[in-house]
């Protein structure tokens, strides 16, 4: 089989990044206080997690993180956590692919948290474009303002270097095309994120249980 020729089903790992708890979510302080924020942060992971393991295109759900709570609640939904010693969100993600490169990975989905419309059918959709036989393959979902990255597939784990933070969409895109990656990208759910109060006003209906008013 030619190497351009996907197999007939990838393997697929989902890293899951997650940041301490403590003081998470500052940039939503003008609208909800600390308990809040932690309260919505713990349900976004929750959420997150929980989409992940449901979805039978991911063989297994990796949560990396330096919280010691957090990797508890991934084990109690049926992840598997790693404890981040790096600082940084890209160091954490390349110790999520290491290990699904060592699990015999053929694709990783890297999720962040903070995406109130998250999914199994969001998941499954991005996961779809693995049935694009081109490899190497990177597939994006940029937040809503089209500079940001929601969600980024991977196939193979390593097709190119994760650069999370600031305009990270053109990032990906342009380490993609120097790759000679196939680029793929994606609208839906998974576009919205939850950075800003006017972020947080646009996914009230998704966050009944937050009061955003």
């Amino acid at each position: 089989m030619p190497d351009s020729v996907a197999p007939t089903r990838d393997r697929v790992v989902a890293i899951i990044p997650v940041g301490t708890l403590a003081g998470a979510k500052s940039r939503l302080g003008a609208v909800l206080d600390a308990e809040e924020r932690l309260e919505l942060t713990v349900d976004l992971a929750r959420a997150t997690i929980t989409s992940a393991v449901a979805s039978t295109g991911i063989e297994e759900a990796l949560v990396v993180t330096p919280d010691d709570a957090v990797r508890r609640l991934a084990e109690e939904l049926g992840a598997r956590p790693l404890r981040q010693r790096d600082g940084g969100l890209n160091r954490g993600i390349d110790t999520g692919r290491a290990e699904a490169v060592a699990a015999g990975a053929d694709a990783v989905l890297i999720l962040p948290i903070d995406l109130p419309d998250v999914s199994t059918e969001a998941i499954d959709a991005v996961l779809a474009t693995l049935d694009d036989p081109r490899r190497p393959l990177v597939a994006i979902v940029p937040d809503r303002h089209g500079r940001g990255t929601n969600a980024l597939l991977l196939a193979p784990p390593d097709a190119i270097d994760t650069c999370f933070g600031g305009d990270s969409r053109a990032a990906h895109a342009a380490a993609a095309r120097e790759a000679g990656a196939a680029l793929v990208e994606l609208d839906g759910p998974l576009t919205l994120d939850l950075d800003t109060p006017d972020d947080l006003l646009l996914a009230e209906t998704i966050l009944r249980p937050v009061d955003v008013g």
